[in-house]
């Protein structure tokens, strides 16, 4: 079944360049597949949520009620009440802001964590940076300062810089973290984005 989703991914994140790729989507299932190795949980739930984690992402897609996950798991033999299952993770898993949500299961929790651990760290550097540029954003301006504490509509309508979204999301993710597991990863991977900004405010300035 994980092949033919895989599959079903492929073709529906064909050309897709912003960092929401089919790559992320199976880092981010491989990451989840870690943290619920580590965690009383149901693996295959977990899978699968990680799997169409992004499957209906609006940012992508123009779907009503998630109609690609469903039509993906329907054609998968996937019973209609594990469908709902996968359907009430993916609905939580999404950054919005201070309406952020913390999922309710353990299992929409791990996936949740397994893709904000993508967005921070060497990777999550990458993908801010090819989300920046595909949407037409300034990498950076010292003018425009970072605008905290956003909404989910505010989060949306943004279009700030790539360097504000560090602050803006991505420095905010740790603390949101569900898991144990996921936390310890994310303390290098933090560490990492910030000795990055360290050195890129110094080049931007001219002193190194």
């Amino acid at each position: 079944m994980e092949e033919r989703i895989i599959a079903e991914l492929q073709a529906l994140f064909a050309g897709e360049s912003s960092g929401h790729d089919l790559f992320h989507t199976l880092r981010v299932t491989r990451t989840a597949q870690r943290i619920a190795s580590q965690l009383p949980c149901d693996r295959d739930l977990v899978t699968l949520g990680a799997l169409l984690h992004d499957a209906d992402d609006p940012k992508l897609f123009a779907t009503q009620d998630y109609a690609n996950a469903r039509r993906i798991l329907a054609g998968c033999g996937v019973p209609q009440e594990r469908i709902e299952a996968v359907i009430a993770i993916i609905r939580t898993v999404s950054f919005k802001g201070t309406d952020s949500v913390r999922p309710d299961s353990l299992e929409g929790q791990i996936v949740q964590d397994a893709d904000r651990l993508d967005a921070i760290g060497a990777i999550g550097v990458a993908r801010a940076f090819a989300y920046g540029g595909a949407r037409g954003r300034k990498m950076y301006d010292p003018a425009e300062p970072p605008r905290l504490n956003m909404d989910e509509a505010a989060y949306r309508a943004n279009r700030g810089t790539t360097v504000n979204h560090f602050y803006e999301k991505l420095f905010l993710l740790r603390e949101l973290l569900c898991t144990q597991p996921a936390r310890d990863i994310a303390a290098g991977r933090e560490a990492f984005m910030r000795d990055f900004l360290t050195q890129f405010y110094a080049e931007w300035n001219g002193e190194r």
